[in-house]
């Protein structure tokens, strides 16, 4: 079904497309030897050529080079073995040089292409344009002093992707799914933290509105949003706005704009600029980048696996495709799992990982890199469910001691002696002290009341204790009550 917002004058389509600011990762930033460390001391990861100095030639850094190829590859993307860096000249306070060695006219990676998952399962393809490298900008404080303004330069000269999609998202849900899927694949790669809260992944989200078969009208670039949620509530909101212009008979000027997440609403930033207006020409301190296919192939042929491609394998060890999404989310969460299914039956580790793990985490707010339950210590778990050592309720009570004390399952069932009953002796015992205890029931049930059945069950399984084996016990008070 087509997204469409309503309006006076009927349904809008949206169209949006995405400029995704991926910060690299890497031991020192794209042109100087300076520490790329978040969190440091203001000040305190600059070289000469980040803060500007006169006569100061920029290196270029070839890990940040080798991380770019990597992305593109992660995202089907062309490889251009002959790129070029340009000039982008502009005046801001936090841009020491008066420029930004960025690639505007041959960029590194050019086309290439994501599969999104939506919400109800559907797929869609989203075509990226472009991705090239450039240096980041530092970065303005406004509420450090009351009149003065502070600058902090350990961000500038940081390597930056930025991954340019096509207009081809037409729904907030679209432009978040697409969000998510290039953050997966650069935290699977290696290639960017992803981590939006610290800036080290940010977006651009620009929005036009259109009716049903028309060309594409004016758009507006919301800048510099940091969360996969704020950039579908900023697409909603821009959207809206643009609606109540072109219906009032006005029109939607191209401008650059920012969202306010306190309000819902988006406000105006600056007109916005064109290639000209920065005055694009190819740096001259930097020889054009060539790359060898050899090298690109390497690279290549020594990619990790990525969330697709897992996704599918998970598949076809027998778990749904939903289980397979949400285990290859995250790549810790992917690997976490592997450990736990190891030798073992994947659905039921899927099923524990995602049940009772899951909530475990959500409960007392942690985080699947810290575990309050190692991946070994839960394979364990799965090992005595196997063996028939525990039952599905006593595992779930192993669990809960193995979240509160941190020890191994085995350890727990010895300490708390809660082994499952598996001798048929034992077993018959039980019921028939259940029976003798309920003879009356024991009457209605062999005149025709097969529905107490399940009371024998539930009294046999309280009075061991849920130490019982479920398929043992069954089978003993069938037999028993036959007579």
């Amino acid at each position: 079904m087509t997204y469409t917002i309503d309006g006076r004058t009927g349904p809008w389509e949206l169209v949006i497309g995405l400029e995704i600011h991926a910060q690299v990762i890497s031991q020192a930033k794209l042109f100087s030897g300076a520490a790329t460390e978040f969190g440091a001391s203001p000040n305190s990861q600059v070289s000469f050529i980040d803060a500007g100095f006169p006569g100061m030639l920029p290196v270029i850094n070839e890990e940040c080079v080798a991380q770019a190829v990597r992305t593109g590859l992660g995202l089907n993307a062309q490889v251009n073995l002959w790129s070029r860096f340009d000039r982008k000249n502009y005046f801001y306070a936090d841009l020491p040089q008066g420029y930004q060695i960025s690639q505007f006219a041959h960029p590194i990676i050019g086309e290439g292409a994501v599969e999104i998952t939506l919400a109800d399962g559907a797929t869609k393809t989203i075509g990226i344009t472009r991705l090239h490298l450039e240096q980041d900008a530092g970065k303005s404080l406004h509420d450090q002093h009351a009149t003065k303004s502070f600058i902090d330069l350990n961000r500038s000269g940081v390597a930056l992707m930025e991954i340019v999609s096509e207009p081809d998202m037409r729904s907030p849900e679209e432009a978040g799914a697409y969000l998510t899927k290039i953050r997966q694949i650069l935290r699977y790669l290696g290639t960017c933290d992803g981590n939006m809260d610290e800036g080290s992944m940010r977006a651009d989200v620009n929005v036009s509105v259109r009716k049903a078969g028309e060309g594409f009208r004016t758009r507006c670039e919301v800048k510099n949003v940091n969360s996969i949620r704020y950039v579908m509530q900023a697409v909603e909101a821009e959207a809206r706005r643009q609606i109540e212009v072109w219906e009032a008979g006005e029109e939607v000027f191209q401008e650059t704009r920012l969202f306010d997440t306190a309000r819902g609403v988006t406000r105006s930033m600056r007109s916005k600029e064109d290639a000209h207006d920065y005055r694009y020409f190819p740096e001259p301190d930097l020889p054009p980048l060539v790359l060898e296919q050899d090298w690109v192939a390497s690279l290549k042929a020594a990619l990790p696996e990525l969330p697709d491609v897992r996704r599918a394998r998970y598949v076809a060890m027998g778990l749904s495709p939903y289980d397979a999404h949400v285990l290859t989310l995250e790549k810790e969460t992917a690997i976490f799992f592997e450990t736990v299914a190891k030798g073992r039956d994947a659905k039921l580790a899927a099923n524990w990982v995602t049940g009772d793990f899951f909530a475990a985490l959500n409960r007392m707010k942690r985080d699947v890199s810290d575990p309050p339950v190692t991946a070994e210590n839960l394979g364990a778990l799965l090992d005595l469910i196997s063996d028939k050592t525990l039952s599905g309720s006593l595992a779930k009570q192993v669990f809960e001691a193995m979240l509160e004390t941190g020890k191994a399952p085995g350890e727990i069932v010895e300490e708390r002696g809660l082994k499952q009953v598996t001798d048929t002796g034992a077993i018959e015992a039980v019921v028939a002290q259940v029976m003798t205890a309920n003879a009356d029931k024991v009457a209605e049930y062999r005149s025709g009341k097969d529905k107490l059945f399940g009371f024998f069950v539930g009294q046999t399984m309280k009075a061991m204790q849920g130490k019982g084996n479920p398929a043992l016990v069954n089978e003993v008070v069938k037999k028993l009550l036959a007579g």
